[in-house]
């Protein structure tokens, strides 16, 4: 990168949601850079996660996550078909193991109409069994919306677009320093090969975990609307041997998250998490003894779960903006018209379901800056 220019346009974050973001802004006609402090596409939240395509079940009704959610999983979807690009529409189960979590069935898909789910159906125990013989379930949930894909392969096609239509992308290269500018510009000192200065009119910052950070350390950046950045660690274990199962699995929602669920991979892999460990610290190590627990919550819903069929896969951090105990919070699109600066957009605590609303995101982001 040359050590200093102008460009009308900076993207930080090569994630799912930032390389969605700059296709958008680049298919719009906009100059578009994004920096990238790793060395390749979608190396932290994007690359660690369930790879779910979500119906939007869960969010609170009227919720950015509910809204796009629901938007992002039809654009989604559409955009994997038009493009070839692999997924299966595998379907969910949601299990209710006890009387008192058949009850939340119900009230879970009373809430789902309400956000659009519309395809979603309540069958007994015997019906779910017929589905997933190796079930124990007293009532089941079912979406058929819910799939799966190749997440990799879906941000590759984004990187791809967004540069047909002229966007750069700088890797290995981090900001130290920000600045706003008297003319409402912001100047970026980057490192990367060499030190650079990026001046540009339109930033979106879509760093993810480092969303907060990076907002806190602009100068001339309102603190007063920076939340507090909060770590929840979610860690995976993988099945050893064939899974019985077809379809993902998940029991009835805990608080934090969604409890420890069956999801499998494009190769018909099995893998069981998240669950929610609150770190300090990046850390994506996965913690043998965890297993303990899994075996236990899994269980509930698959009796049939073999002795020392879990091993260790990998962990992704949620870039939460909400901390223990407390709501879940929603994502947090903030532009102009919350911190009074013109030409920014920044997104903080785009956590799950983002992956599935990546496209609506940048929609919308598209839109704030136009």
């Amino acid at each position: 990168m040359e050590s200093g220019f102008e460009i009308e346009c900076v993207i930080v974050g090569a994630g799912v949601v930032g390389l969605a973001c700059a296709r958008a802004l680049a298919r719009a006609g906009r100059d578009v850079l994004i920096i990238e402090k790793a060395a390749d596409i979608g190396m932290e939240t994007s690359s660690r996660n369930s790879e779910v395509i979500h119906a939007g079940i869960y969010y609170p009704e009227g919720s950015m996550k509910a809204k796009a959610c629901v938007e992002g999983r039809h654009d989604l979807y559409a955009y994997l078909d038009s493009r070839s690009l692999p997924y299966r529409k595998c379907g969910k189960l949601i299990v209710a193991t006890s009387e008192a979590q058949a009850e939340d069935l119900e009230r879970i898909a009373r809430h789902a109409w309400k956000n659009g789910v519309e395809d979603l159906g309540i069958i007994d125990g015997a019906q779910a069994r017929q589905l997933e013989p190796a079930l124990n379930a007293m009532r089941a949930l079912h979406s058929p919306s819910t799939g799966i894909l190749d997440s990799h392969a879906y941000m590759v096609s984004l990187r791809g677009e967004a540069e047909d239509h002229g966007a750069m992308i700088a890797f290995k290269t981090e900001i130290v320093s920000s600045e706003i500018l008297p003319d409402g510009r912001c100047r970026l000192v980057c490192e990367g090969d060499e030190t650079s200065e990026i001046t540009t009119r339109l930033l979106v910052n879509s760093a993810g975990l480092a969303a907060p950070a990076l907002a806190a350390g602009m100068e001339g950046f309102p603190k007063v609307h920076v939340p507090k950045a909060y770590l929840a660690k979610g860690n995976y274990f993988s099945l050893v041997g064939r899974t019985p199962f077809s379809r993902l699995i998940y029991p009835v929602p805990e608080p934090g998250g969604l409890g420890v669920h069956l999801t499998l991979d494009m190769g018909g892999q099995a893998r069981f998490g998240p669950d929610v460990e609150w770190i300090e610290r990046m850390d994506y190590e996965v913690d043998p003894a965890r297993a303990l627990g899994f075996y236990a919550a899994i269980r509930r819903y698959w009796p049939g779960l073999p002795d020392e069929s879990l091993a260790p896969a990998y962990a992704g951090i949620r870039p939460k903006i909400a901390g223990p105990g407390e709501p879940n919070a929603d994502f947090c699109l903030m532009g102009p018209e919350t911190h009074g600066l013109d030409g920014q957009v920044h997104l903080f605590g785009i956590e799950s379901p983002g992956l599935t609303s990546s496209l609506a995101i940048a929609g919308a982001v598209e839109a704030m800056l136009r």
